[in-house]
């Protein structure tokens, strides 16, 4: 079912606005400390519909909740929103489960204010209803929060007992509503939320200029939340925003777009306005490795992409089509000597374990991804189970989780069988190839 075009009103009536608090939530500093785009996001489209907002980014505080009862006592808010990021870190092996500490945010928002308090994030949008009732917050938009949580907020503020999920619609993915003009709403300053925690040398400041995932990736949740319609920005929105950055001293960048080369010829366009803007920054993304061409990649390298990650997943032709892959081991190749041509660093990804892998598919796998030569590859034993994925029917029919298991607690498909010895034939290869991270 098509998602419906979201035409919620924005409010401007004194009557409507609210003191609004946004908290991020997210304190994982593993790979990187990463910016708070998303919260940003909404707190510039709340200011922008009226309310007065503060912002508050727990990864810069050393005790979470003294500085969240110091901002509530400062700012005496009406609605409280907390974005969840993570649920876990995906990793079979002594899995960080991130609720816990969100729980104790959320239960401290109740101790010290009696403002509702609103649940989003990317991480929640995937289990809006399993994490609601776990995290006790009083209501929680999954998907999109732009339009949906300033309306929210004033809603509340006008009296409003709204519990639960909202729109009440967006309970399932198909339903929730989408933003198709991601125009309509203004990129966040990088004011909005001090960039000095994450100084230094490592630091990308996040852009994001599509949303939404046509593929089916069997194990995939970026669809359940940003939908499979693929919306854009337009280029002279993101560069003006760019320039913006850069003139505040920000010059090294993240795309975060699922697939930055699709469409392509969207890719090409903004990369031809960057070249024109003459922007003199450096940047990553993430390349679905498919149908690419050097016309593209000629551009991305003179608009300043110097590091691309390309997720093979697997280098076995079997395994690719299990997990519903739209390219080959042949696709990958000529993408990654392609990019190596233009001199940008190659990160590599596989996901062993999988619906029908078996240790003649993880060797081929592995015999593949060395023969890339690439600067790093990721590998990641046993994939976490989302729900709403077709990986999540798999393991119900081989019995691995219960068909109406909530999934909220990590789980992982591992194909019967495999291990230790996957285990130990990974480390066995890693031994000798310090590039590779297992």
């Amino acid at each position: 079912m098509q998602a419906m075009a979201v035409q919620h009103r924005v409010m401007t009536t004194d009557a409507q606005s609210a003191r609004v608090l946004l908290v991020s939530a997210n304190r994982e500093e593993i790979n990187m400390p990463v910016w708070p785009l998303g919260i940003a996001c909404v707190a510039a489209a709340a200011r922008q519909a009226g309310h007065d907002v503060t912002i508050l980014d727990l990864i810069q505080h050393s005790d979470p909740l003294i500085a969240l009862e110091k901002v509530i006592e400062e700012c005496g808010p009406d609605v409280i929103g907390v974005s969840v990021r993570n649920i876990d870190d995906q990793c079979m092996r002594n899995t960080m489960f991130y609720l816990d500490d969100a729980k104790r945010i959320i239960a401290h928002c109740k101790k010290v204010s009696s403002a509702p308090v609103v649940l989003g994030g990317p991480g929640y949008s995937i289990f809006p209803e399993s994490a609601l009732r776990y995290l006790g917050a009083d209501a929680g938009i999954p998907g999109e929060g732009e339009a949906a949580f300033p309306e929210l907020a004033g809603l509340l503020k006008g009296g409003s007992r709204f519990t639960g999920i909202y729109p009440p619609v967006a309970k399932t993915a198909e339903m929730r509503p989408i933003v198709k003009n991601l125009d309509r709403f203004p990129l966040p300053e990088p004011s909005l939320i001090p960039t000095e925690a994450y100084a230094g040398s490592d630091f990308l400041m996040p852009v994001q200029t599509r949303r939404g995932c046509p593929f089916a990736c069997s194990y995939c949740s970026t669809p359940v939340i940003e939908g499979r319609t693929v919306r854009s920005r337009s280029p002279e929105m993101v560069v003006s925003w760019l320039s913006d950055c850069v003139r505040s001293g920000i010059k090294k960048f993240y795309f975060v777009d699922n697939t930055f080369n699709l469409p392509e010829s969207y890719a090409l366009e903004l990369c031809e306005a960057m070249i024109r803007a003459r922007l003199n920054i450096s940047w990553r993304c993430i390349l679905y490795p498919c149908r690419l061409k050097k016309k593209l990649v000629e551009a991305m390298a003179l608009a300043g992409c110097t590091e691309v990650s390309l997720g093979a997943e697997s280098g076995s032709e079997q395994m690719l089509a299990a997990l519903n892959k739209e390219f080959s081991p042949g696709d990958f190749r000529h993408a990654a000597d392609l990019l190596a041509r233009y001199r940008m660093r190659r990160n590599g990804f596989l996901l062993l374990g999988g619906p029908g892998e078996t240790m003649q598919t993880v060797e081929e796998s592995l015999r593949f991804a060395d023969s890339l030569d690439l600067d790093a590859l990721k590998i990641t034993i046993g994939i976490r189970i989302y729900p709403n994925t077709e990986l999540a029917l798999l393991a119900a029919r081989d019995c691995l989780i219960a068909p109406d298991e909530d999934l909220l607690r990590p789980r992982f498909y591992m194909a019967q069988g495999l291990e230790p010895g996957l285990s130990e034939l990974v480390n066995t290869w890693k031994a000798n190839r310090p590039n590779w991270i297992v």
